[in-house]
C-alpha cells in the first residue's frame, strides 16, 4: 500500500510559478497567551461542551464570506466554528464593558 507521501507528491518537474500566479500562503490562526482580565475564545482546543445553534441561509452565507475573505485578504485560515467563538467572545466582552449601552443590549430592544 503506497504511503500519503507517493500519493499526494508532485506529479511534474515544472518550474516555480511566476510570482503573479503563485498563490498566497495561509496561516493557521495560531493562539496567543490570554491578556489578564479579557475575555478570550477557546481557539484551536478540543471542547468539551457543544451548542447547536441554527441560523438561516443568508447568515451561513455572511459567516462563509467572512471566513474566506478573512483568508483571502488576511492570510488567516479558521473555520466556521473559530470564528464564531471569536465573534462571541467580542461580543460578551464588550456586554460585560458597556452593560446596557452595548449594541448586542441595543439590538435585543429593537426587536
Amino acid at each position: 500500500m503506497p504511503a500519503a507521501d507517493d500519493l499526494f507528491r508532485p506529479t511534474s518537474e515544472t518550474a516555480d510559478p511566476a510570482p503573479e500566479q503563485r498563490q498566497r500562503r495561509v496561516r493557521a490562526v495560531a493562539d496567543d497567551a490570554e491578556p489578564a482580565g479579557q475575555r478570550r475564545p477557546s481557539g484551536r482546543v478540543r471542547h468539551d461542551e457543544k451548542m447547536t445553534v441554527y441560523v438561516t441561509s443568508d447568515e451561513l452565507l455572511d459567516i462563509e464570506h467572512a471566513r474566506l475573505t478573512l483568508r483571502r485578504e488576511h492570510g488567516l485560515a479558521v473555520d466556521r466554528g473559530r470564528l464564531v467563538r471569536e465573534a462571541l467572545a467580542i461580543v460578551l466582552a464588550d456586554l460585560e464593558a458597556q452593560g446596557a449601552d452595548s449594541p448586542l443590549v441595543q439590538r435585543l430592544l429593537d426587536e
